[in-house]
């Protein structure tokens, strides 16, 4: 099993990038909850507001929305596992994700490549999937695959289990799959349980690992919540990323677009435990500011930078595991 080296481990000195003081992430945690209890979030899944009602949250079918009371989050953060084991298929890949441990791994899904041999710039296929998975498997620095490009000789429909077919078929590591569906998500944890012995074995020894992203401000789409119900009853760990863009899909200011991202989040985290109490999760992010210029998200800006120590900060206070992206 591998430990990763500690992120902010206190010592007698170094650099720190400490966004917001305790005050202000309580500030924020607060004006979260105001937001799920009273504009609440948009939930487009029939089940899902079928959870939601059970778990003692307001549910307007009519117009889809769920009010979440503050007990039923802050009962969600409180029963979600402070570390996340994701297995690779040989044990040398075995990672642990928890508080103040830091690790990378690849991120998706790119739809262009530059041809290796060619030079040419087109449309990554399947084969390109195997071949990323490859590298990421011999580089020591990567912790975990997640598909780097998708295969768009594959049908849409099923794009997601070709992706993950190739990649289980090329690595070793813990697999981050992005499924669309209730029936792709099925089809990957079916694979999965065939290589390591069945279902409770892949409970046991999770290679593979969900995520979803809700499209901001506040919904929780068809897709999200499919995914999310089906990784919480299978019991496997699911990284729950939202995308808001500051002054886009989210308010201008750095506090306000954490609000937003805090919303989106901990309402997915909310619907994954009330699912199955404890399943596990991983605190996700991959927002930014919106470049008003080019109208674009701003990737690897200083301000996705001082976003993602932000949500550092909020995961670590609610003791979750995190995911930040946009380097």
């Amino acid at each position: 099993m591998k430990r990763n080296q500690h992120a902010g481990f206190r010592q007698s000195g170094g650099f720190s990038l400490a966004v917001f003081t305790e005050d202000e992430l309580a500030d924020i945690h607060l004006s979260t909850l105001q937001v799920l209890a009273h504009t609440g979030v948009f939930v487009e899944q029939d089940e899902a507001l079928d959870i939601f009602a059970a778990g003692g949250c307001t549910v307007d079918r009519q117009r889809r929305v769920v009010k979440i009371p503050p007990h039923v989050v802050e009962e969600a953060i409180a029963s979600a596992p402070a570390s996340v084991f994701l297995a690779g298929r040989d044990p040398k890949d075995d990672i642990v994700l928890e508080a103040n441990r830091v690790g990378f791994t690849t991120f998706g899904e790119g739809i262009m490549i530059v041809d290796p041999d060619t030079g040419e710039r087109r449309e990554p296929l399947k084969k390109d999937v195997g071949e990323a998975a490859r590298m990421a498997d011999a580089m020591s620095e990567i912790d975990t695959f997640e598909i780097a490009v998708g295969a768009k000789d594959a049908p849409g429909e099923t794009a997601s289990i070709h992706n993950f077919e190739a990649a289980l078929l090329n690595t070793t590591k813990c697999i981050g799959a992005g499924t669309l569906s209730t029936f792709e998500t099925e089809a990957v944890i079916d694979m999965a349980a065939a290589v390591v012995g069945g279902r409770d074995k892949l409970r046991e020894r999770p290679i593979v690992y969900l995520g979803v992203c809700p499209v901001s401000p506040l919904k929780l789409t068809r897709e999200v919540c499919e995914v999310i119900i089906a990784a919480a009853r299978a019991g496997l760990p699911d990284n729950i990323l939202s995308m808001a863009m500051g002054g886009g899909s989210a308010p201008v200011n750095l506090a306000g677009t954490l609000v937003t991202h805090n919303a989106e989040v901990l309402a997915g985290i909310t619907l994954a435990q009330l699912t199955a109490k404890g399943a596990p999760v991983i605190y996700g992010s991959s927002t930014t500011a919106l470049d008003l210029r080019f109208a674009t998200a701003s990737v690897g800006s200083p301000e996705c930078a001082m976003i993602n120590a932000g949500v550092a900060c909020l995961a670590r206070q609610y003791r979750l595991p995190s995911y930040v992206a946009g380097a």
